[in-house]
């Protein structure tokens, strides 16, 4: 999505000068470009002190293809399924701007996780390491997703920095969080290829804008028929 913002700050750009160059030839007046770049920086100013880019972020999201769209549905559900497999409490997802928008959320999507009950599960070093190595599992899933279905990840760079940020915030070397990164990348993707049938399911549940409570049912309704086989 960021290349998407500069792409369509570089047309923007680019369209605003050729108007400018060529305003003389078309008659139009050299005040109109000048408004016009005036208006548009300053409500990119705003958007980024004030809103934190949110406003751009709509805007890209409105004109997004169908296919991006899959794409971010497919790439949250890889962060869900990882979490319901690893026990890493869900409290809710999004799959557009819009909708993180309204849940106070940064970003087109996400899925969110009550942070207290991971801290209550973690009353020792040795839990507390366990629990490190399965969330960053969860928050590389997606990028797994993505690469299982697209070769190719587009999204994925927050969740990498959230794992590298959060193991450094840990103690571990910029190293050892880089290598932390790809053991949970590969962990991720193995276990989305063994549950596969769960998360096509869960992906159409997705798509339907199913609850959490309606998500787990999907899930755990795979999971006993494939324990039934």
């Amino acid at each position: 999505m960021q290349q998407t913002a500069l792409n369509l700050i570089a047309i923007g750009v680019f369209t605003i000068t050729l108007s400018i160059l060529l305003g003389p030839l078309l008659n139009i007046s050299p005040l109109i470009p000048t408004i016009t770049t005036a208006t548009i920086l300053g409500i990119a100013t705003i958007d980024t002190i004030s809103w934190q880019n949110k406003g751009v972020t709509l805007l890209l999201d409105s004109l997004s293809s169908s296919q991006y769209r899959q794409r971010i549905i497919h790439h949250e559900a890889g962060h869900f399924l990882a979490a319901y497999l690893l026990e890493i409490p869900i409290t809710g997802y999004t799959l557009n701007a819009w909708e993180a928008f309204k849940a106070g959320q940064p970003g087109v999507g996400g899925v969110t996780f009550d942070t207290e009950k991971l801290q209550e599960k973690a009353d020792s070093p040795i839990e507390m390491r366990l629990m490190l190595e399965r969330f960053a599992t969860v928050l590389m899933a997606g990028i797994a997703a993505e690469k299982i279905l697209y070769d190719k990840p587009e999204g994925g760079e927050d969740d990498m920095g959230k794992v590298t940020e959060m193991l450094l915030n840990f103690g571990f070397s910029q190293l050892n969080a880089k290598q932390k990164q790809r053991w949970a990348l590969l962990q991720a993707s193995n276990l989305l290829s063994q549950h596969q049938e769960s998360y096509e399911a869960l992906v159409k549940a997705m798509e339907k804008r199913a609850s959490v409570e309606e998500c787990f049912q999907v899930i755990s309704s795979v999971q006993g028929n494939k324990e039934k086989k």
